[in-house]
């Protein structure tokens, strides 16, 4: 803790400071051109899509998980596909992986909270990014594995 603070003060900059960085990135994000976002290569080891389905059995949660783009103007919904064109396939893998930017970045910004809070509490911000961001993390990788095996399958 480099800032030392009231304990009323720790509890409003954290309760405050998270929703103002997820809505502050996910609003810069979609002001962002969707050309600036390619997702390189899938992984090996993520076996297309299967290991998130068989490590964290992600069909049966990831269709819970908030979809925050469509909350602003320009934003791209991901919760369900909305047809099978290659053009909008296309764009849809661009966009996972905007959302998946969008979650590393907030999970970049963890450090920001340890300027205030004691260690244990440091602690606490950690698992709340890693639980907030990480689901969305996995399920932007899984939707994007799949969404690239259906656009092979086309051609």
């Amino acid at each position: 803790m480099l800032i030392e603070l009231p304990i009323g003060w720790i509890v409003v900059l954290n309760g405050v400071g998270w929703p103002v960085i997820q809505f502050s990135l996910a609003w810069l994000f979609t002001l962002m051109p969707v050309t600036w976002f390619e997702p390189g290569d899938a992984h090996p080891w993520e076996q297309g899509g299967r290991f998130y389905e068989r490590i964290f059995g992600i069909k049966r949660w990831k269709n819970r998980l908030p979809d925050a783009a469509r909350w602003f103007d320009g934003g791209f919904a991901k919760g369900t596909l909305a047809g099978l064109d290659p053009a909008y396939l296309r764009r849809f893998i661009r966009e996972t992986w905007r959302g998946e930017l969008c979650h590393w970045f907030a999970l970049g910004c963890v450090p920001v909270f340890f300027l205030w809070n004691p260690w244990w509490a440091d602690l606490v911000m950690v698992g709340y990014a890693v639980m907030a961001n990480l689901p969305c993390i996995l399920a932007q990788r899984y939707n994007r594995l799949r969404l690239r095996r259906l656009l092979a399958r086309q051609f």
